[in-house]
């Protein structure tokens, strides 16, 4: 039997803190997605989803095909259909049809989509303000540092992997 050192007992330690790191950000999370959730589906009759669909569109000033749009949600087409079919009935969208490709259609905001987004995303950006608002400008800065830096190291990791079934 292989005699455990003190640094077994500190990687074992080291190990159960970053499990529990992950826990607290993963319930962090969940609940400023909820709480997000709920102040744009009672105040603003929207729901996150749409509010990600048309951050994507305003980003894209020109307008995505369905396909990228997904790609950039990281959600599958049937995902985003239906609420690109809402938001265009509702007159926030509209679909233009791609030159040389029948089938293919690019989406985009239409003004007044632009500025019901642009509303929007400032109340969004006041809440999550309000949200965070325990954390310190210099922690701020950190924590954002320290996420960055763990997101670019899950990048690395990610490059030319395949995705397992059920990612």
């Amino acid at each position: 039997m292989k005699r455990r050192t003190a640094a077994d007992e500190e990687g074992e330690k080291l190990s159960k803190e970053r499990l529990r790191l992950w826990l607290r950000l993963l319930k962090a999370s969940r609940l400023m997605s909820a709480e997000l959730r709920d102040r744009l589906r009672d105040g603003h009759d929207t729901t996150l989803p749409r509010f990600d669909v048309m951050a994507a569109l305003f980003r894209h000033e020109k307008g995505l095909r369905m396909s990228d749009l997904s790609s950039v949600l990281k959600v599958s087409n049937g995902n985003v259909t239906g609420i690109v079919n809402r938001l265009a009935t509702e007159g926030y969208i509209i679909r233009v049809p791609v030159r040389g490709d029948k089938r293919a259609t690019v989406v985009r905001l239409t003004r007044k989509g632009h500025e019901h987004f642009s509303e929007l995303a400032a109340l969004h950006e006041g809440w999550v303000d309000d949200l965070l608002g325990a954390v310190g400008p210099d922690e701020t800065r950190l924590l954002a540092e320290l996420l960055n830096r763990i997101g670019d190291s899950l990048d690395q990791r990610r490059k030319g992997k395949p995705i397992a079934d059920g990612e």
